[in-house]
């Protein structure tokens, strides 16, 4: 039986494959025949990094079993049928889970495939030009296709993280984010993975149609019939699932307009904060220069500001701003990193909580009050830096002083930025709390409170602003039983990771009603 050991050991010598071995040899009282590590995190909390490391040893002649068991999927060609609003991660893994219960996928979804995106990404950089239908946010793979592709979750209490990531390997992922304590594939390699995996549902007889936006609804009684598509297609099944992302705002519109019940959900709102990654590793790392064998350095900072918290959200090492807004008269950012994390900067969300009780100038539009807020602040970035995809932008201790920036750094936010007073673009609240934040960020973390930092406005989807209710047993709508909302969209995620287990679970549910 192989044995697992437990190693706390300075990074450099974690590096070298030699000392590695002996100091395992020496916890061991077996001739060594092969280790594997199953899980690695790092600990930067002295000046001497360490590796955390917990490792699986097989002693002489050991059959060494397989890492993962790729799971089986069969042919649900004339199976029942359900349809899946939505490629991203909640939509293909429910797809996937179905076939694996016998039933037959039929995925919607607005977008284009995973490749073609690349062509409506290019123009928004260079053209900025944005397709309503195919961008960051939309398309094959969903928002974390092109947008990072960060697997970290805190949602082990809501299902299997361990099946996701061996699922995601299956499909061509590397190994290692299944041994990284902060698994990440990276925006160059996804795209491959998520092409895979659609092909794994085409062979089992399931069926994606791209280009294919959801407009209508059509139900009898508690019991949805079918939906209406862009194209005039109407397509019934035994079971709906949404699964239709945090920014498909026309879907919200059309369930509040049909009288299918919605709720208001709070989100959070602020700005993307850029420093250069080599003072983020000289910060963290308590170095100069980052030595070759540390990954770029990372932080996760918050602070109380009141009754508010201000924290990171979505930080990025080595990585890029992308531009993510979903129609030409709005600005919207967000940060994504490639495998290798090599770009000069470090950008992470800054955002602040946004409640009820913050924007009693929406509470006329209901349960859309959040939805709207944000795209009024999205909008008023457009027009305050000239109406194009180039984001309103200032200097991080310019910010704090209220003071317009004179010049402003090299960013890599590739449209371009444009000197504003950011205190003057976003609500006061969410200014007043960021400014506070950031100067107790400094005090927490030596180096970072500085003008070579910058901030590009804004940071806004991080989360969906409506909740769509659902039974806490069987997952299905209150009104509606065999409609299943799910995922970022539905407000029951908030990543890749979370939003595959969601889709997964009600698949499961779907299974139990309709496969007797």
């Amino acid at each position: 039986m192989s044995q697992e050991i437990i190693l706390s050991i300075e990074a450099r010598l974690a590096d070298d494959p030699a000392t590695l071995e002996k100091l395992i040899r020496s916890k061991i009282k077996f001739q060594l025949g092969h280790f594997r590590i199953l899980k690695r995190s790092i600990d930067a909390r002295q000046r001497s990094v360490k590796f955390n490391l917990q490792i699986e040893v097989f002693a002489e002649g050991e059959l060494v079993t397989p890492l993962i068991k790729p799971k089986q999927y069969e042919d649900v060609t004339n199976a029942k049928r359900v349809v899946i609003v939505g490629a991203g991660p909640a939509g293909l893994f429910a797809a996937l889970r179905l076939i694996a219960s016998g039933l037959k996928p039929i995925i919607i979804e607005r977008g284009k495939d995973v490749q073609a995106r690349r062509r409506d990404l290019a123009a928004i950089h260079k053209q900025q030009i944005v397709n309503p239908d195919s961008n960051y946010c939309f398309g094959e793979g969903g928002a974390g296709t092109y947008s990072d592709g960060k697997l970290y979750t805190r949602s082990t209490k809501r299902g299997d993280v361990r099946s996701i990531l061996e699922s995601l390997v299956q499909f061509g992922a590397d190994e290692s984010i299944l041994v990284d304590a902060h698994p990440h594939i990276g925006t160059n390699k996804l795209p491959k993975i998520i092409a895979a995996l659609r092909q794994q549902i085409l062979d089992c007889g399931g069926e994606v149609h791209f280009n294919t936006r959801w407009t209508d609804i059509k139900w009898n009684g508690n019991n949805v019939e079918s939906i209406i598509t862009s194209n005039g297609d109407v397509i019934g099944a035994e079971a709906f699932v949404m699964a239709t992302g945090h920014s498909a705002r026309d879907v919200f519109q059309l369930l509040h307009h049909k009288k299918i019940l919605i709720e208001f959900k709070p989100f959070a709102l602020g700005v993307r904060a850029e420093h250069p990654q080599s003072l983020v590793d000289s910060v963290q790392y308590h170095c100069d220069v980052r030595p070759d064998y540390l990954p770029p350095a990372a932080y996760n900072l918050v602070h109380q500001v009141g009754d508010k918290g201000v924290y990171s959200f979505c930080m990025c090492p080595g990585g890029i701003i992308a531009p993510c807004a979903t129609e030409q008269d709005e600005v919207v950012t967000n940060g994504w990193s490639p495998s290798k994390r090599n770009n000069p900067w470090a950008n992470s969300g800054i955002v602040v909580p946004v409640e009820w009780n913050d924007i009693p100038q929406h509470h006329a539009q209901g349960v859309l009050a959040a939805m709207y807020f944000q795209k009024e602040v999205e909008q008023k970035c457009w027009h305050a830096a000239g109406s194009t995809q180039a984001a309103p932008a200032q200097r991080l201790i310019d910010f704090v002083n209220n003071k317009v920036s004179s010049s402003l750094p090299d960013c890599s936010y590739q449209p371009g930025i444009v000197s504003c007073n950011l205190n003057e673009i976003l609500p006061s609240f969410i200014a007043q709390n960021l400014r506070e934040g950031f100067k107790a960020f400094g005090q927490k973390m030596k180096g970072y409170f500085t003008n070579e930092a910058v901030l590009v406005a804004p940071e806004s989807r991080t989360s969906s602003p409506v909740r769509v209710p659902r039974d806490k047993e069987k997952l299905h709508h209150p009104q509606l039983t065999n409609f299943y909302p799910c995922g970022e969209g539905a407000g029951y995620a908030g990543g890749i990771v979370s939003a595959a287990i969601d889709g997964e679970k009600v698949a499961s549910m779907i299974a139990l009603k309709l496969i007797q």
